[in-house]
């Protein structure tokens, strides 16, 4: 079997409102770039990669000059092919080495009527927990519902979401205002579902000294972790040496030099396993490996996934014997999907892991090309802007809150 085309196709899905974080926002959507590999035996392999547009629709279509005729089922040689760790100094292609691995796992699992988790080493469970991952959001343009941003808001969402998913676990993500008022969110959650998990999460935005402060207000309750209180590997050692809370990453632990860094002088206790910032689903069963050998923890982080890239998360958490928490997914804030079937279920808090062949999905080619032709007309959005606060950057640390008391509408 020999790759011969390599098809990208960027597409905008919508949410169901706009999803505030600490660097900004998603603006009411996700653009993702879909990628089919080709071979010469008729099989497409399907991946996907965040973000999109001419840009990134040109690398995948240079990739080509790469892998035409190459073997799908060397991942090792395309690894070295196209992301060359010392080449990659220059020209990093982690992520589109994590779109094309997923597309090549796919095409081999089709070719040899497997699941891509017996490709991995067989399958050890059936069904992948997820948190809830409560967002602040704006509310939806054309509804105008949706909005969570007082206490009370925060709550009925994270009701909504336990009574139509069953979720048990609870990701609060925010960094968007004031800690005290993260903290009495992160509260109020807690104290509502005594009897469910919770974590934290505020993409590293704060000065160590907040970050120890909010760590020791929340030991007494229900902890996963927190994640990424503050950015670097010195500033989580120091909170983790004042904290008995654990602490989470997905950003200074995102590659092996990192991860052997953090073994020999450890700042960070669970590992957040990315397929798409890790480069492939494969190193991160590497990476699993390693933290079972050395007793830290592993989750399975979400970067904003479609239906291709949930499949590969839910492959990848069928074959880690260490995943000890529920995974994460923005896969519930959407409204629509790409893949044949729409939505995939959830089912008390879980999704089943695909039995298909390959990933166990396929394109739904009327969303696929509806969605090209919406982010044809709406373009793409800044990720790193909050559509509310013009020419807003967040510092790190930083000092430049949202105001919860703001409950205006933004233009989207």
């Amino acid at each position: 079997m020999r790759i011969v085309d390599i098809r990208p196709t960027t597409v905008t899905v919508p949410l169901e409102a706009p999803l505030r974080h600490a660097n900004g926002c998603h603006w009411g959507r996700f653009v993702r770039t879909i990628v089919e590999v080709e071979a010469d035996n008729g099989l497409v392999g399907l991946g996907e990669m965040g973000g999109g547009g001419e840009s990134a629709e040109a690398v995948f279509r240079a990739m080509k000059t790469y892998l035409v005729g190459h073997d799908p089922v060397r991942l090792e040689q395309m690894r070295f092919l196209i992301a060359n760790p010392t080449a990659s100094l220059y020209n990093n292609r982690t992520q589109i080495l994590g779109a094309l691995e997923f597309a090549c796992l796919d095409l081999l699992g089709q070719a040899w009527g497997v699941p891509v988790c017996d490709l991995l080493g067989g399958r050890l469970r059936d069904r992948v927990p997820f948190a809830s991952y409560l967002f602040f959001r704006y509310p939806n343009p054309s509804s105008g519902s949706g909005e969570v941003r007082t206490v009370d808001q925060v709550i009925a969402n994270a009701r909504s979401l336990k009574e139509r998913f069953g979720f048990t676990t609870h990701k609060v993500k925010s960094g968007v205002f004031p800690p005290d008022y993260d903290l009495e969110c992160y509260r109020a959650v807690a104290e509502t579902f005594p009897a469910d998990r919770v974590r934290f999460d505020c993409n590293a935005v704060w000065s160590t000294e907040q970050a120890i402060r909010f760590g020791q207000a929340i030991e007494g309750l229900n902890n996963d972790y927190l994640e990424d209180p503050v950015y670097g590997m010195n500033g989580m050692r120091r909170v983790r040496e004042k904290v008995r809370v654990p602490l989470a990453t997905n950003t200074v632990v995102v590659g092996f030099e990192q991860l052997a860094a953090n073994i020999l002088d450890t700042a960070v206790d669970v590992i957040l396993l990315d397929t798409t910032f890790w480069g492939g689903v494969r190193p991160c069963v590497k990476a699993a490996g390693v933290c079972e050998t050395f007793q830290l923890g592993v989750a399975v982080h979400s970067s904003g996934e479609l239906g291709i890239q949930l499949a590969t998360m839910l492959h990848l958490g069928a074959v880690i014997p260490n995943l000890s928490f529920a995974a994460d997914a923005h896969y519930h804030h959407l409204a629509d999907d790409i893949i044949e079937g729409g939505l995939m279920r959830y089912d008390a808090g879980a999704i089943a892991v695909p039995n298909g062949p390959g990933l166990g999905v396929k394109l739904d080619r009327d969303k696929l090309e509806g969605y090209r032709e919406l982010y044809r007309e709406l373009g793409p959005y800044a990720y790193d802007q909050d559509p509310n606060r013009p020419g807003w950057a967040p510092l790190i640390p930083n000092d430049r809150w949202a105001d919860p008391e703001d409950d205006r509408t933004p233009v989207l």
